[in-house]
């Protein structure tokens, strides 16, 4: 049965899936907030960033790096990425039987300190971003891209640890005979701070209202001009001054009503959107299709990521199958092929709340992120680093 409404949606899955627990509602709506990180994860990977991506990795605030935080998702520079085959039969696949694969081509790899994850369990649970190694300035991350014949071809890359990019998602539920969720602001105060934290360019007003940015250079020297404009400059320039210490901060929000009315935006989106450099809206409309279309469908193609959710969840179960570090070898092809399939259509999920410019509404669309995601991404970042 598909359903119309988060709320229709939350109350199906509260019966259906999560019967057996002490609160149903409220673990049904933390499942539904971790398949807004899913959709954001494949909406990553069906982007070309999958050599990017880093999950839970925490970065230091803004030279005060006796602070870190972690993220969803951080985007970094790759500085290298190279193909090899493991053998598929023997499970676990992990760093050590990886390295054991390395040729002459492969050597430098064993400079990095191993570590104990595995890129494929014995159960058939993939780790998504799986990191091999590390070193001063680089981690080894795992990419499994294709399994074919009992041989598992992978991408090994290497990530730069100072990201370009950050993703967060924030959703809070709303408790029955509340208006909203009671961790509402709370949430939108830490998302705020972490984003204005973590980046060379720091934002504050001027007594006119405008919103201004700020970098300091080397020299102790503060170079600034309007927001948007530094946004745009750094972004497609080739300065290290302004690149070295950059990242474009991203949040996703998703709940109905609980961040604004249909009327305004309340306080905390409003707290947000001035705090991340791009602040997107995952509609409900979007979240349910979703559900509809991979955990509650009967279709057999679904059948993976439905057995996946199901298994996630089940009284008594020993581990996760579907969340954005662990997912289900078989639902990863799944989902992978499905975000391949509806990708235009899962774009329009989104709204953009922020950038807004009320001189001409609508001038921010998503379309234009992909493009600054994707021009900061194929900077030179080897030079920018060593200068």
């Amino acid at each position: 049965m598909a359903y119309e409404s988060i709320d229709q949606l939350q109350k199906a899955l509260a019966s259906s899936v999560f019967g057996h627990t002490e609160d149903r509602k409220k673990a049904a709506g933390r499942a539904l907030g971790t398949l807004v990180e899913i959709v954001t994860y494949y909406l990553l990977k069906q982007w070309g960033l999958s050599h990017c991506i880093a999950i839970e990795r925490g970065l230091p605030e803004y030279k005060n790096p006796g602070i870190t935080h972690n993220v969803e998702y951080s985007l970094h520079p790759v500085k290298f990425a190279q193909a090899t085959t493991v053998s598929g039969d023997d499970l676990p696949v992990t760093a050590r039987k990886v390295s054991k694969c390395f040729g002459a081509e492969l050597a430098h790899l064993r400079e990095f300190e191993q570590k104990g994850h595995a890129l494929l369990s014995k159960s058939g649970i993939l780790r998504n971003a799986c990191v091999l190694g590390e070193r001063a300035d680089v981690v080894l991350v795992g990419l499994i891209r294709v399994l074919t014949g009992g041989r598992l071809e992978l991408d090994l890359v290497g990530q730069f640890r100072p990201p370009f990019a950050i993703f967060e998602c924030k959703r809070v539920g709303v408790e029955e005979g509340q208006r909203k969720g009671p961790q509402t602001i709370e949430k939108a105060k830490q998302g705020a701070y972490v984003a204005r934290a973590i980046s060379c360019l720091q934002k504050i007003r001027v007594h006119s209202g405008e919103l201004t940015g700020v970098i300091s250079k080397r020299d102790g020297t503060l170079y600034y001009k309007s927001y948007e404009k530094l946004i745009d400059e750094v972004v497609h320039c080739n300065d290290p001054e302004l690149l070295r210490d950059f990242i474009l901060t991203v949040g996703i929000v998703s709940n109905h009503g609980n961040w604004f009315t249909s009327e305004d935006h309340n306080k905390e989106l409003r707290v947000l959107a001035q705090s991340y450099d791009w602040l997107l809206f995952l509609t409900d409309a979007g979240l349910v299709q979703f559900v509809n279309d991979l955990i509650l469908s009967a279709a057999p193609a679904a059948k993976p990521v439905r057995t996946a959710f199901a298994a996630s969840y089940a009284k008594g179960k020993t581990e996760n199958r579907f969340t954005k570090v662990q997912m289900d070898f078989e639902a990863d092809r799944v989902l992978q092929c499905y975000f391949k399939s509806n990708i235009r259509q899962i774009e329009g999920w989104f709204n953009v709340i922020a950038p807004y410019d009320r001189k001409r509404p609508g001038k921010f669309t998503i379309k234009e992120l992909k493009e600054q995601i994707k021009v900061l991404s194929e900077k030179d970042w080897n030079a920018i680093f060593s200068k």
